[in-house]
């Protein structure tokens, strides 16, 4: 449900995106699923075909399997937050925080941010700030 249009490569990196989905459990209740799926350039994606190494050091007619330059592709990730609650617009900033962190790689371990998160109190719907 995260990538509902299909897990693609893509040649360029596009903009992330960001929807809810609402999930209903054998008891009728309701989870909002929150999702954020940016593109991050893949650099480990190996040649499936040998290729010809064009230099000076190579012996000729060698071939090599190789690695796919960096940011030629990009693959989708996605950070989806599960709740009870319908708290778009906060959901949303959670998981944009938590994008910042990683895609920047602030000295912020995301294991101590989402444990951050998840200790937040949320009011009650309808309730005060």
């Amino acid at each position: 449900f995260c990538q509902p249009g299909g897990w693609q490569l893509s040649k360029e990196r596009k903009q992330p995106t960001f929807f809810v989905v609402v999930l209903t459990d054998i008891d009728s209740e309701r989870h909002y699923c929150s999702c954020l799926t940016f593109y991050e350039a893949e650099i480990n994606l190996q040649v499936k075909k040998p290729f010809r190494i064009c230099n000076e050091n190579a012996e000729k007619g060698e071939e090599e399997s190789g690695l796919i330059p960096p940011a030629e592709v990009f693959a989708p990730k996605s950070l989806v937050l599960v709740s009870r609650l319908d708290y778009p617009e906060i959901f949303r900033a959670c998981l944009g925080l938590i994008y910042t962190v990683y895609v920047d790689s602030l000295n912020v371990s995301l294991e101590t941010l989402i444990a951050n998160l998840c200790s937040c109190l949320v009011p009650a719907s309808g309730g005060s700030q």
